[in-house]
């Protein structure tokens, strides 16, 4: 087998480039990174719907050929070829698209430098603002409602689609450039404000540590980018000696599946991670031997909790390694291969899914956790951790 086997969480019909693609360990590919990155909240409303007709590579490749010979798109025959076999999953990228895909796989993306999530009352609170990014110059900050984009109300729009438009990404067209202004509506106790924000190129960080009582560590992994499982490795060796760890997977979009077996491993002693299986034939994926299996761990998870975050949240709850606490995950275990087609476009289709250690299928379905909890979730895993006996 050739290439990468890319597990892409949204469409591009659904806020194209909204977050990162999947790609199964030791066949690396391509991923798009973006505003979403560290957003959280999906829709319901997103999830795959059922009775796709599979498509294979070769069928996409040979309408993209006769079209390129009449001398139209073949980029654009191929998407139609996919847009009617109804896989929202599946999509085509042209070739800037996936070379810009191929640096978000080192955690660099455009766009304004803010995640979000949708609040059990139905607003889109900013939850995240980059250190240093546009959106922190202009006055943003973490806890401000955002009310419209350009003017656009964003009230019962996904969260996805709301970071689309922030990056200025819509299905049939490129992302704005950087240096692009766009125009933030937010609120803040009644107070409106309206903001001009310039894109940039920006470098998201895709694990950050802070500490919590008793010598605890909150371990925040936004992204499974390039370096992101050893960043997690490293975070846990650090951690004071018995201290627990929250591991927040909130809004964490997926990426390499690579990373994400390398983020088990620090919390397991070799085993299984997961199953999938691609054109007929049962694969798996284990973690490597020497990982922490003694301290206390609780996995915060929510709605915007997808793919590569799915898989290891379904690892470390089979295996017994971790209470997991939040609301119901995204629920995106399907797998995309990637096909160049004539033009140098890419045709990403869906392969086969993953399953969790226990054998649990993810696709459609999301990971449940043990404790359900919608508000003040972090507080709740805090206190879980607590009565796990978690300190320093």
């Amino acid at each position: 087998m050739s290439g990468s086997v890319p597990q892409r969480p949204w469409p591009r019909g659904f806020g194209r480039g909204a977050a990162l693609t999947l790609v199964f360990v030791g066949v690396l590919g391509t991923a798009a990174a973006t505003d979403s990155l560290p957003g959280s909240g999906a829709s319901r409303e997103a999830r795959p719907r059922p009775a796709a007709v599979t498509l294979d590579g070769g069928t996409v490749a040979k309408a993209a050929a006769r079209a390129i010979a009449r001398g139209d798109s073949g980029t654009d025959a191929a998407q139609q070829v996919v847009s009617r076999s109804g896989d929202r999953w599946s999509t085509v990228y042209d070739k800037d698209e996936y070379e810009e895909f191929e640096q978000a796989l080192d955690g660099r993306y455009t766009g304004v430098g803010v995640g979000a999530r949708r609040t059990a009352d139905g607003l889109l609170e900013i939850t995240r603002v980059q250190r240093g990014g546009p959106a922190q110059q202009a006055g943003v900050r973490p806890g401000d409602v955002l009310k419209s984009v350009n003017g656009r109300s964003v009230t019962g729009l996904p969260v996805t689609e709301v970071m689309g438009m922030l990056r200025g990404d819509s299905a049939g067209s490129r992302a704005a450039a950087p240096g692009s202004a766009v125009a933030l509506g937010t609120e803040r106790d009644g107070h409106r404000a309206s903001r001009s924000v310039r894109r940039a190129r920006l470098d998201a960080p895709s694990v950050s540590v802070s500490a919590l009582p008793d010598g605890a560590r909150r371990i925040a992994v936004e992204s499974f980018t390039r370096g992101t499982g050893d960043d997690v490795r490293r975070a846990v060796r650090d951690a004071p000696r018995g201290a627990g760890i929250v591991l927040d997977l909130r809004g964490n979009g997926g990426g390499l599946v690579s990373e994400a077996v390398k983020a088990a491993s620090a919390f397991l002693d070799g085993g299984l991670v997961a199953t999938y299986g691609m054109n007929g034939r049962q694969h798996a994926l284990y973690a490597e031997h020497g990982g922490d299996t003694e301290r206390p761990v609780v996995v915060l998870v929510d709605g915007g909790t997808m793919s590569a975050a799915e898989l290891l949240t379904g690892a470390l709850q089979d295996r017994g390694r971790a209470v997991v606490v939040g609301s119901r995950t995204f629920g995106k275990g399907s797998i995309q291969m990637p096909t160049t087609l004539p033009d140098g476009s890419v045709a990403e289709l869906t392969v086969g899914h993953y399953r969790t250690p226990a054998g649990r299928a993810v696709d459609g379905r999301g990971i449940t956790p043990d404790l359900v909890v919608a508000d003040g979730a972090q507080a709740r895993a805090e206190t879980v951790l607590t009565g796990l006996g978690a300190g320093a």
